[in-house]
């Protein structure tokens, strides 16, 4: 009964993530007005609107207008069904769960949003990223290594802002011309946030040793978090800087620093920058083939981001230990 549920639970988790795809990067409210044909405008009645069954009953046509209903919508309402019996099938009802399925569809919505429009809208994004956050407060479970694994990240996290100030300080050198449209002010919010939780980190990783034990677990993992969300988005604005320097052309877009920076929350530092370097092994395919067949370089990366992710969430500590046992060396 608890599979069917979740079942049942992910397909109507898809049905509202398909409203969030298709409104989110029009700026639209998700809650207004009710589901409705993008043809004939009349609205949906519930009987219509079941997840999974109703698209196959209208044969992906409207009942008023027989206008096309995209295939799409059943695709993500049979995924999210997939993906929350997976989830509960692996982490069981355990403290994980939760936090992973809000990460799940927020990762649903950024890959067909990018994939459509080359966006991944902030709604779901820097939405996600406080949520990982304040989960990452109240489960400790999310990020349980303790206080060596806060430290090291907070000086990742460190590190990670030292270098990007030191690529924004000679970035006006060699791209000048993709800053004629830029806006100043636009980005000290950002910069204030992350010097913010970056200091905050500090603290926490200073100050932990003083609260009563059963509150340290809680501390670390919102350091980590912290930290974590710092170095995914830290490392990905990197990269395209470097890129953009090297290319004189923009080539990361701010969607998808963001995204990394929600799966650092999430998942913590380690797992963020695996997911980082595992990206581009997915993407080079698609990339190479993306080339061949428009003779454009410009690829949504956000999807490849989300496999790496996936791939760390699952396998992560694996790879992690493998690596650092020597790799293919220590075969």
């Amino acid at each position: 009964m608890i599979d069917i549920m979740f079942l049942v639970f992910g397909a109507m988790v898809g049905s509202f993530l398909n409203v969030c795809i298709v409104r989110l990067p029009l700026d639209k409210s998700v809650v207004f007005p009710a589901s409705h044909c993008v043809h004939c405008k009349k609205s949906i009645a519930w009987y219509d609107n079941v997840p999974i069954i109703s698209w196959l009953v209208l044969q992906g046509k409207c009942r008023h207008c027989e206008g096309p209903i995209s295939v799409r919508y059943w695709v993500v309402e049979l995924a999210a069904a997939l993906i929350f019996w997976g989830f509960y099938r692996y982490f069981g009802l355990s403290p994980l769960l939760l936090p992973y399925l809000v990460m799940a569809g927020c990762f649903m919505v950024a890959v067909f949003v990018d994939f459509a429009h080359r966006i991944i809208p902030d709604q779901v994004t820097v939405g996600g990223m406080a949520v990982g956050i304040v989960l990452s407060a109240l489960i400790p479970a999310l990020h349980p290594e303790g206080p060596t694994d806060a430290a090291l990240g907070t000086a990742m996290a460190g590190t990670i802002v030292l270098v990007c100030m030191g690529l924004t300080f000679i970035y006006p050198f060699f791209c000048k011309h993709l800053m004629e449209d830029d806006d100043p002010a636009a980005d000290r919010p950002v910069k204030i946030l992350v010097i913010s939780s970056l200091l905050a980190s500090i603290l926490i990783n200073a100050g932990a040793g003083f609260l009563p034990a059963r509150f340290e677990p809680y501390a670390w993992s919102l350091s980590a978090a912290l930290s974590g969300f710092i170095v995914g988005g830290g490392l990905v604005y990197a990269m395209g800087l470097v890129g953009d320097i090297v290319f004189k052309k923009e080539s990361m877009g701010g969607g998808d620093v963001k995204l990394m920076a929600m799966v650092g929350a999430f998942m913590g530092w380690k797992l963020a920058i695996l997911s980082f370097f595992l990206a581009p092994f997915f993407g080079a395919a698609y990339g190479i083939a993306e080339k061949i067949r428009t003779k454009d370089s410009t690829i949504a990366y956000g999807p490849f981001l989300v496999m790496g992710a996936l791939v760390s969430l699952f396998w992560g500590h694996a790879i992690i230990r493998w690596v650092m046992n020597g790799g293919i060396y220590g075969l």
